[in-house]
């Protein structure tokens, strides 16, 4: 669709023909590309490559790998200019919408299991500065820093300003730099910060710029315990942010006791699709990727893809 819009642009300025109703607006970047990307370097399409011949592949290929999920960036990419515009420019390419993920917030996960992040405010800004510009105009989703803001009880008090302020800058770069980008700062999940309590820092952060906030992100509550989280943020908002699911492995729920370190049992839910109750439904965790050396995942690193713990997500 994208490059039939491109088309159509060049015919206009050659002989004049209308387009009315063809070219998608801007700002929209579902009406930009014609379905969602599935990331062909994820963690599982790469395992299954090396793997040809295990009896786990044709599931996991099929199952996960082949479905539209989430690329994440962060500390491990250095040139994250180079490395988003990559990405993005390849979904372009194929007219699909791709999912994106930042991850770099200073301070990540309070030190636990993914703990890491730019090593200062300073690196973060030009960071997710570059992130955004590497987008630019071209169609993308991004969800901003997963447990950034729902983590601020974890941080020293005067420590918090600082995350707030990177926050904010990191809304307003994706607002001024990649115009047509729909952009959700994460907002925790159905049972972590009250939803007046979150509300409030969203608001701090200037979530009115952007599309709205993300839920669910790395967990696994149902569809309908965040929906019914999300819609009482925005009704403490004002009804204005919109905001996405992740249902990358919510497909059985919450484990009992809300264990949520690679707990035994989960199953996949429904891939990436626009409405469910939210804005927009995303896998974006991948399936298979280790919450860290816990549950299990035993001796997986946080990040690091395991075939057993996708094919405990494909059987449920």
């Amino acid at each position: 669709m994208r490059t039939i819009a491109r088309l159509l642009a060049v015919l206009v300025l050659l002989f004049g023909l209308s387009t009315t109703g063809a070219a998608a607006p801007a700002g929209n970047p579902l009406e930009m590309t014609d379905g969602f990307y599935a990331d062909p370097a994820s963690n599982p399409a790469k395992w299954v490559r090396a793997n040809a011949g295990d009896p786990r592949a044709d599931a996991i290929r099929t199952e996960i790998a082949e479905k539209p999920g989430a690329r994440w960036f962060g500390d491990w990419n250095p040139d994250v200019a180079a490395d988003v515009g990559g990405y993005v420019g390849a979904a372009d390419a194929a007219d699909e919408l791709p999912l994106l993920v930042a991850y770099n917030i200073p301070g990540r996960d309070c030190g636990g299991h993914s703990g890491g992040g730019a090593g200062s405010p300073e690196a973060y800004r030009a960071w997710i500065s570059d992130f955004a510009a590497a987008i630019g105009d071209r169609p993308a989703v991004v969800v901003i820093e997963p447990d950034a803001l729902a983590q601020l009880d974890c941080m020293p008090e005067d420590e918090r300003p600082v995350r707030l302020d990177l926050l904010s800058y990191a809304a307003a770069q994706f607002a001024e730099k990649a115009p047509n980008t729909w952009a959700y700062m994460d907002g925790g999940n159905a049972t972590w910060v009250e939803p007046p309590v979150m509300a409030e820092r969203l608001r701090a952060i200037g979530v009115e710029r952007i599309r709205g906030f993300a839920l669910n992100v790395s967990n696994y509550y149902t569809t309908e315990e965040s929906v019914a989280k999300g819609d009482a943020i925005r009704q403490a908002l004002g009804g204005s942010a919109l905001f996405l699911v992740d249902t990358s492995r919510n497909g059985n729920g919450a484990a009992p006791g809300g264990e949520w370190c690679n707990p035994a049992g989960r199953g996949l839910g429904v891939p990436s699709q626009v409405g469910g109750g939210a804005d927009l439904l995303v896998w974006a965790k991948v399936p298979g990727d280790s919450d860290g050396d816990c549950g299990i995942g035993q001796g997986v690193p946080a990040g690091t893809f395991s075939p057993d713990l996708a094919m405990s997500l494909i059987n449920g």
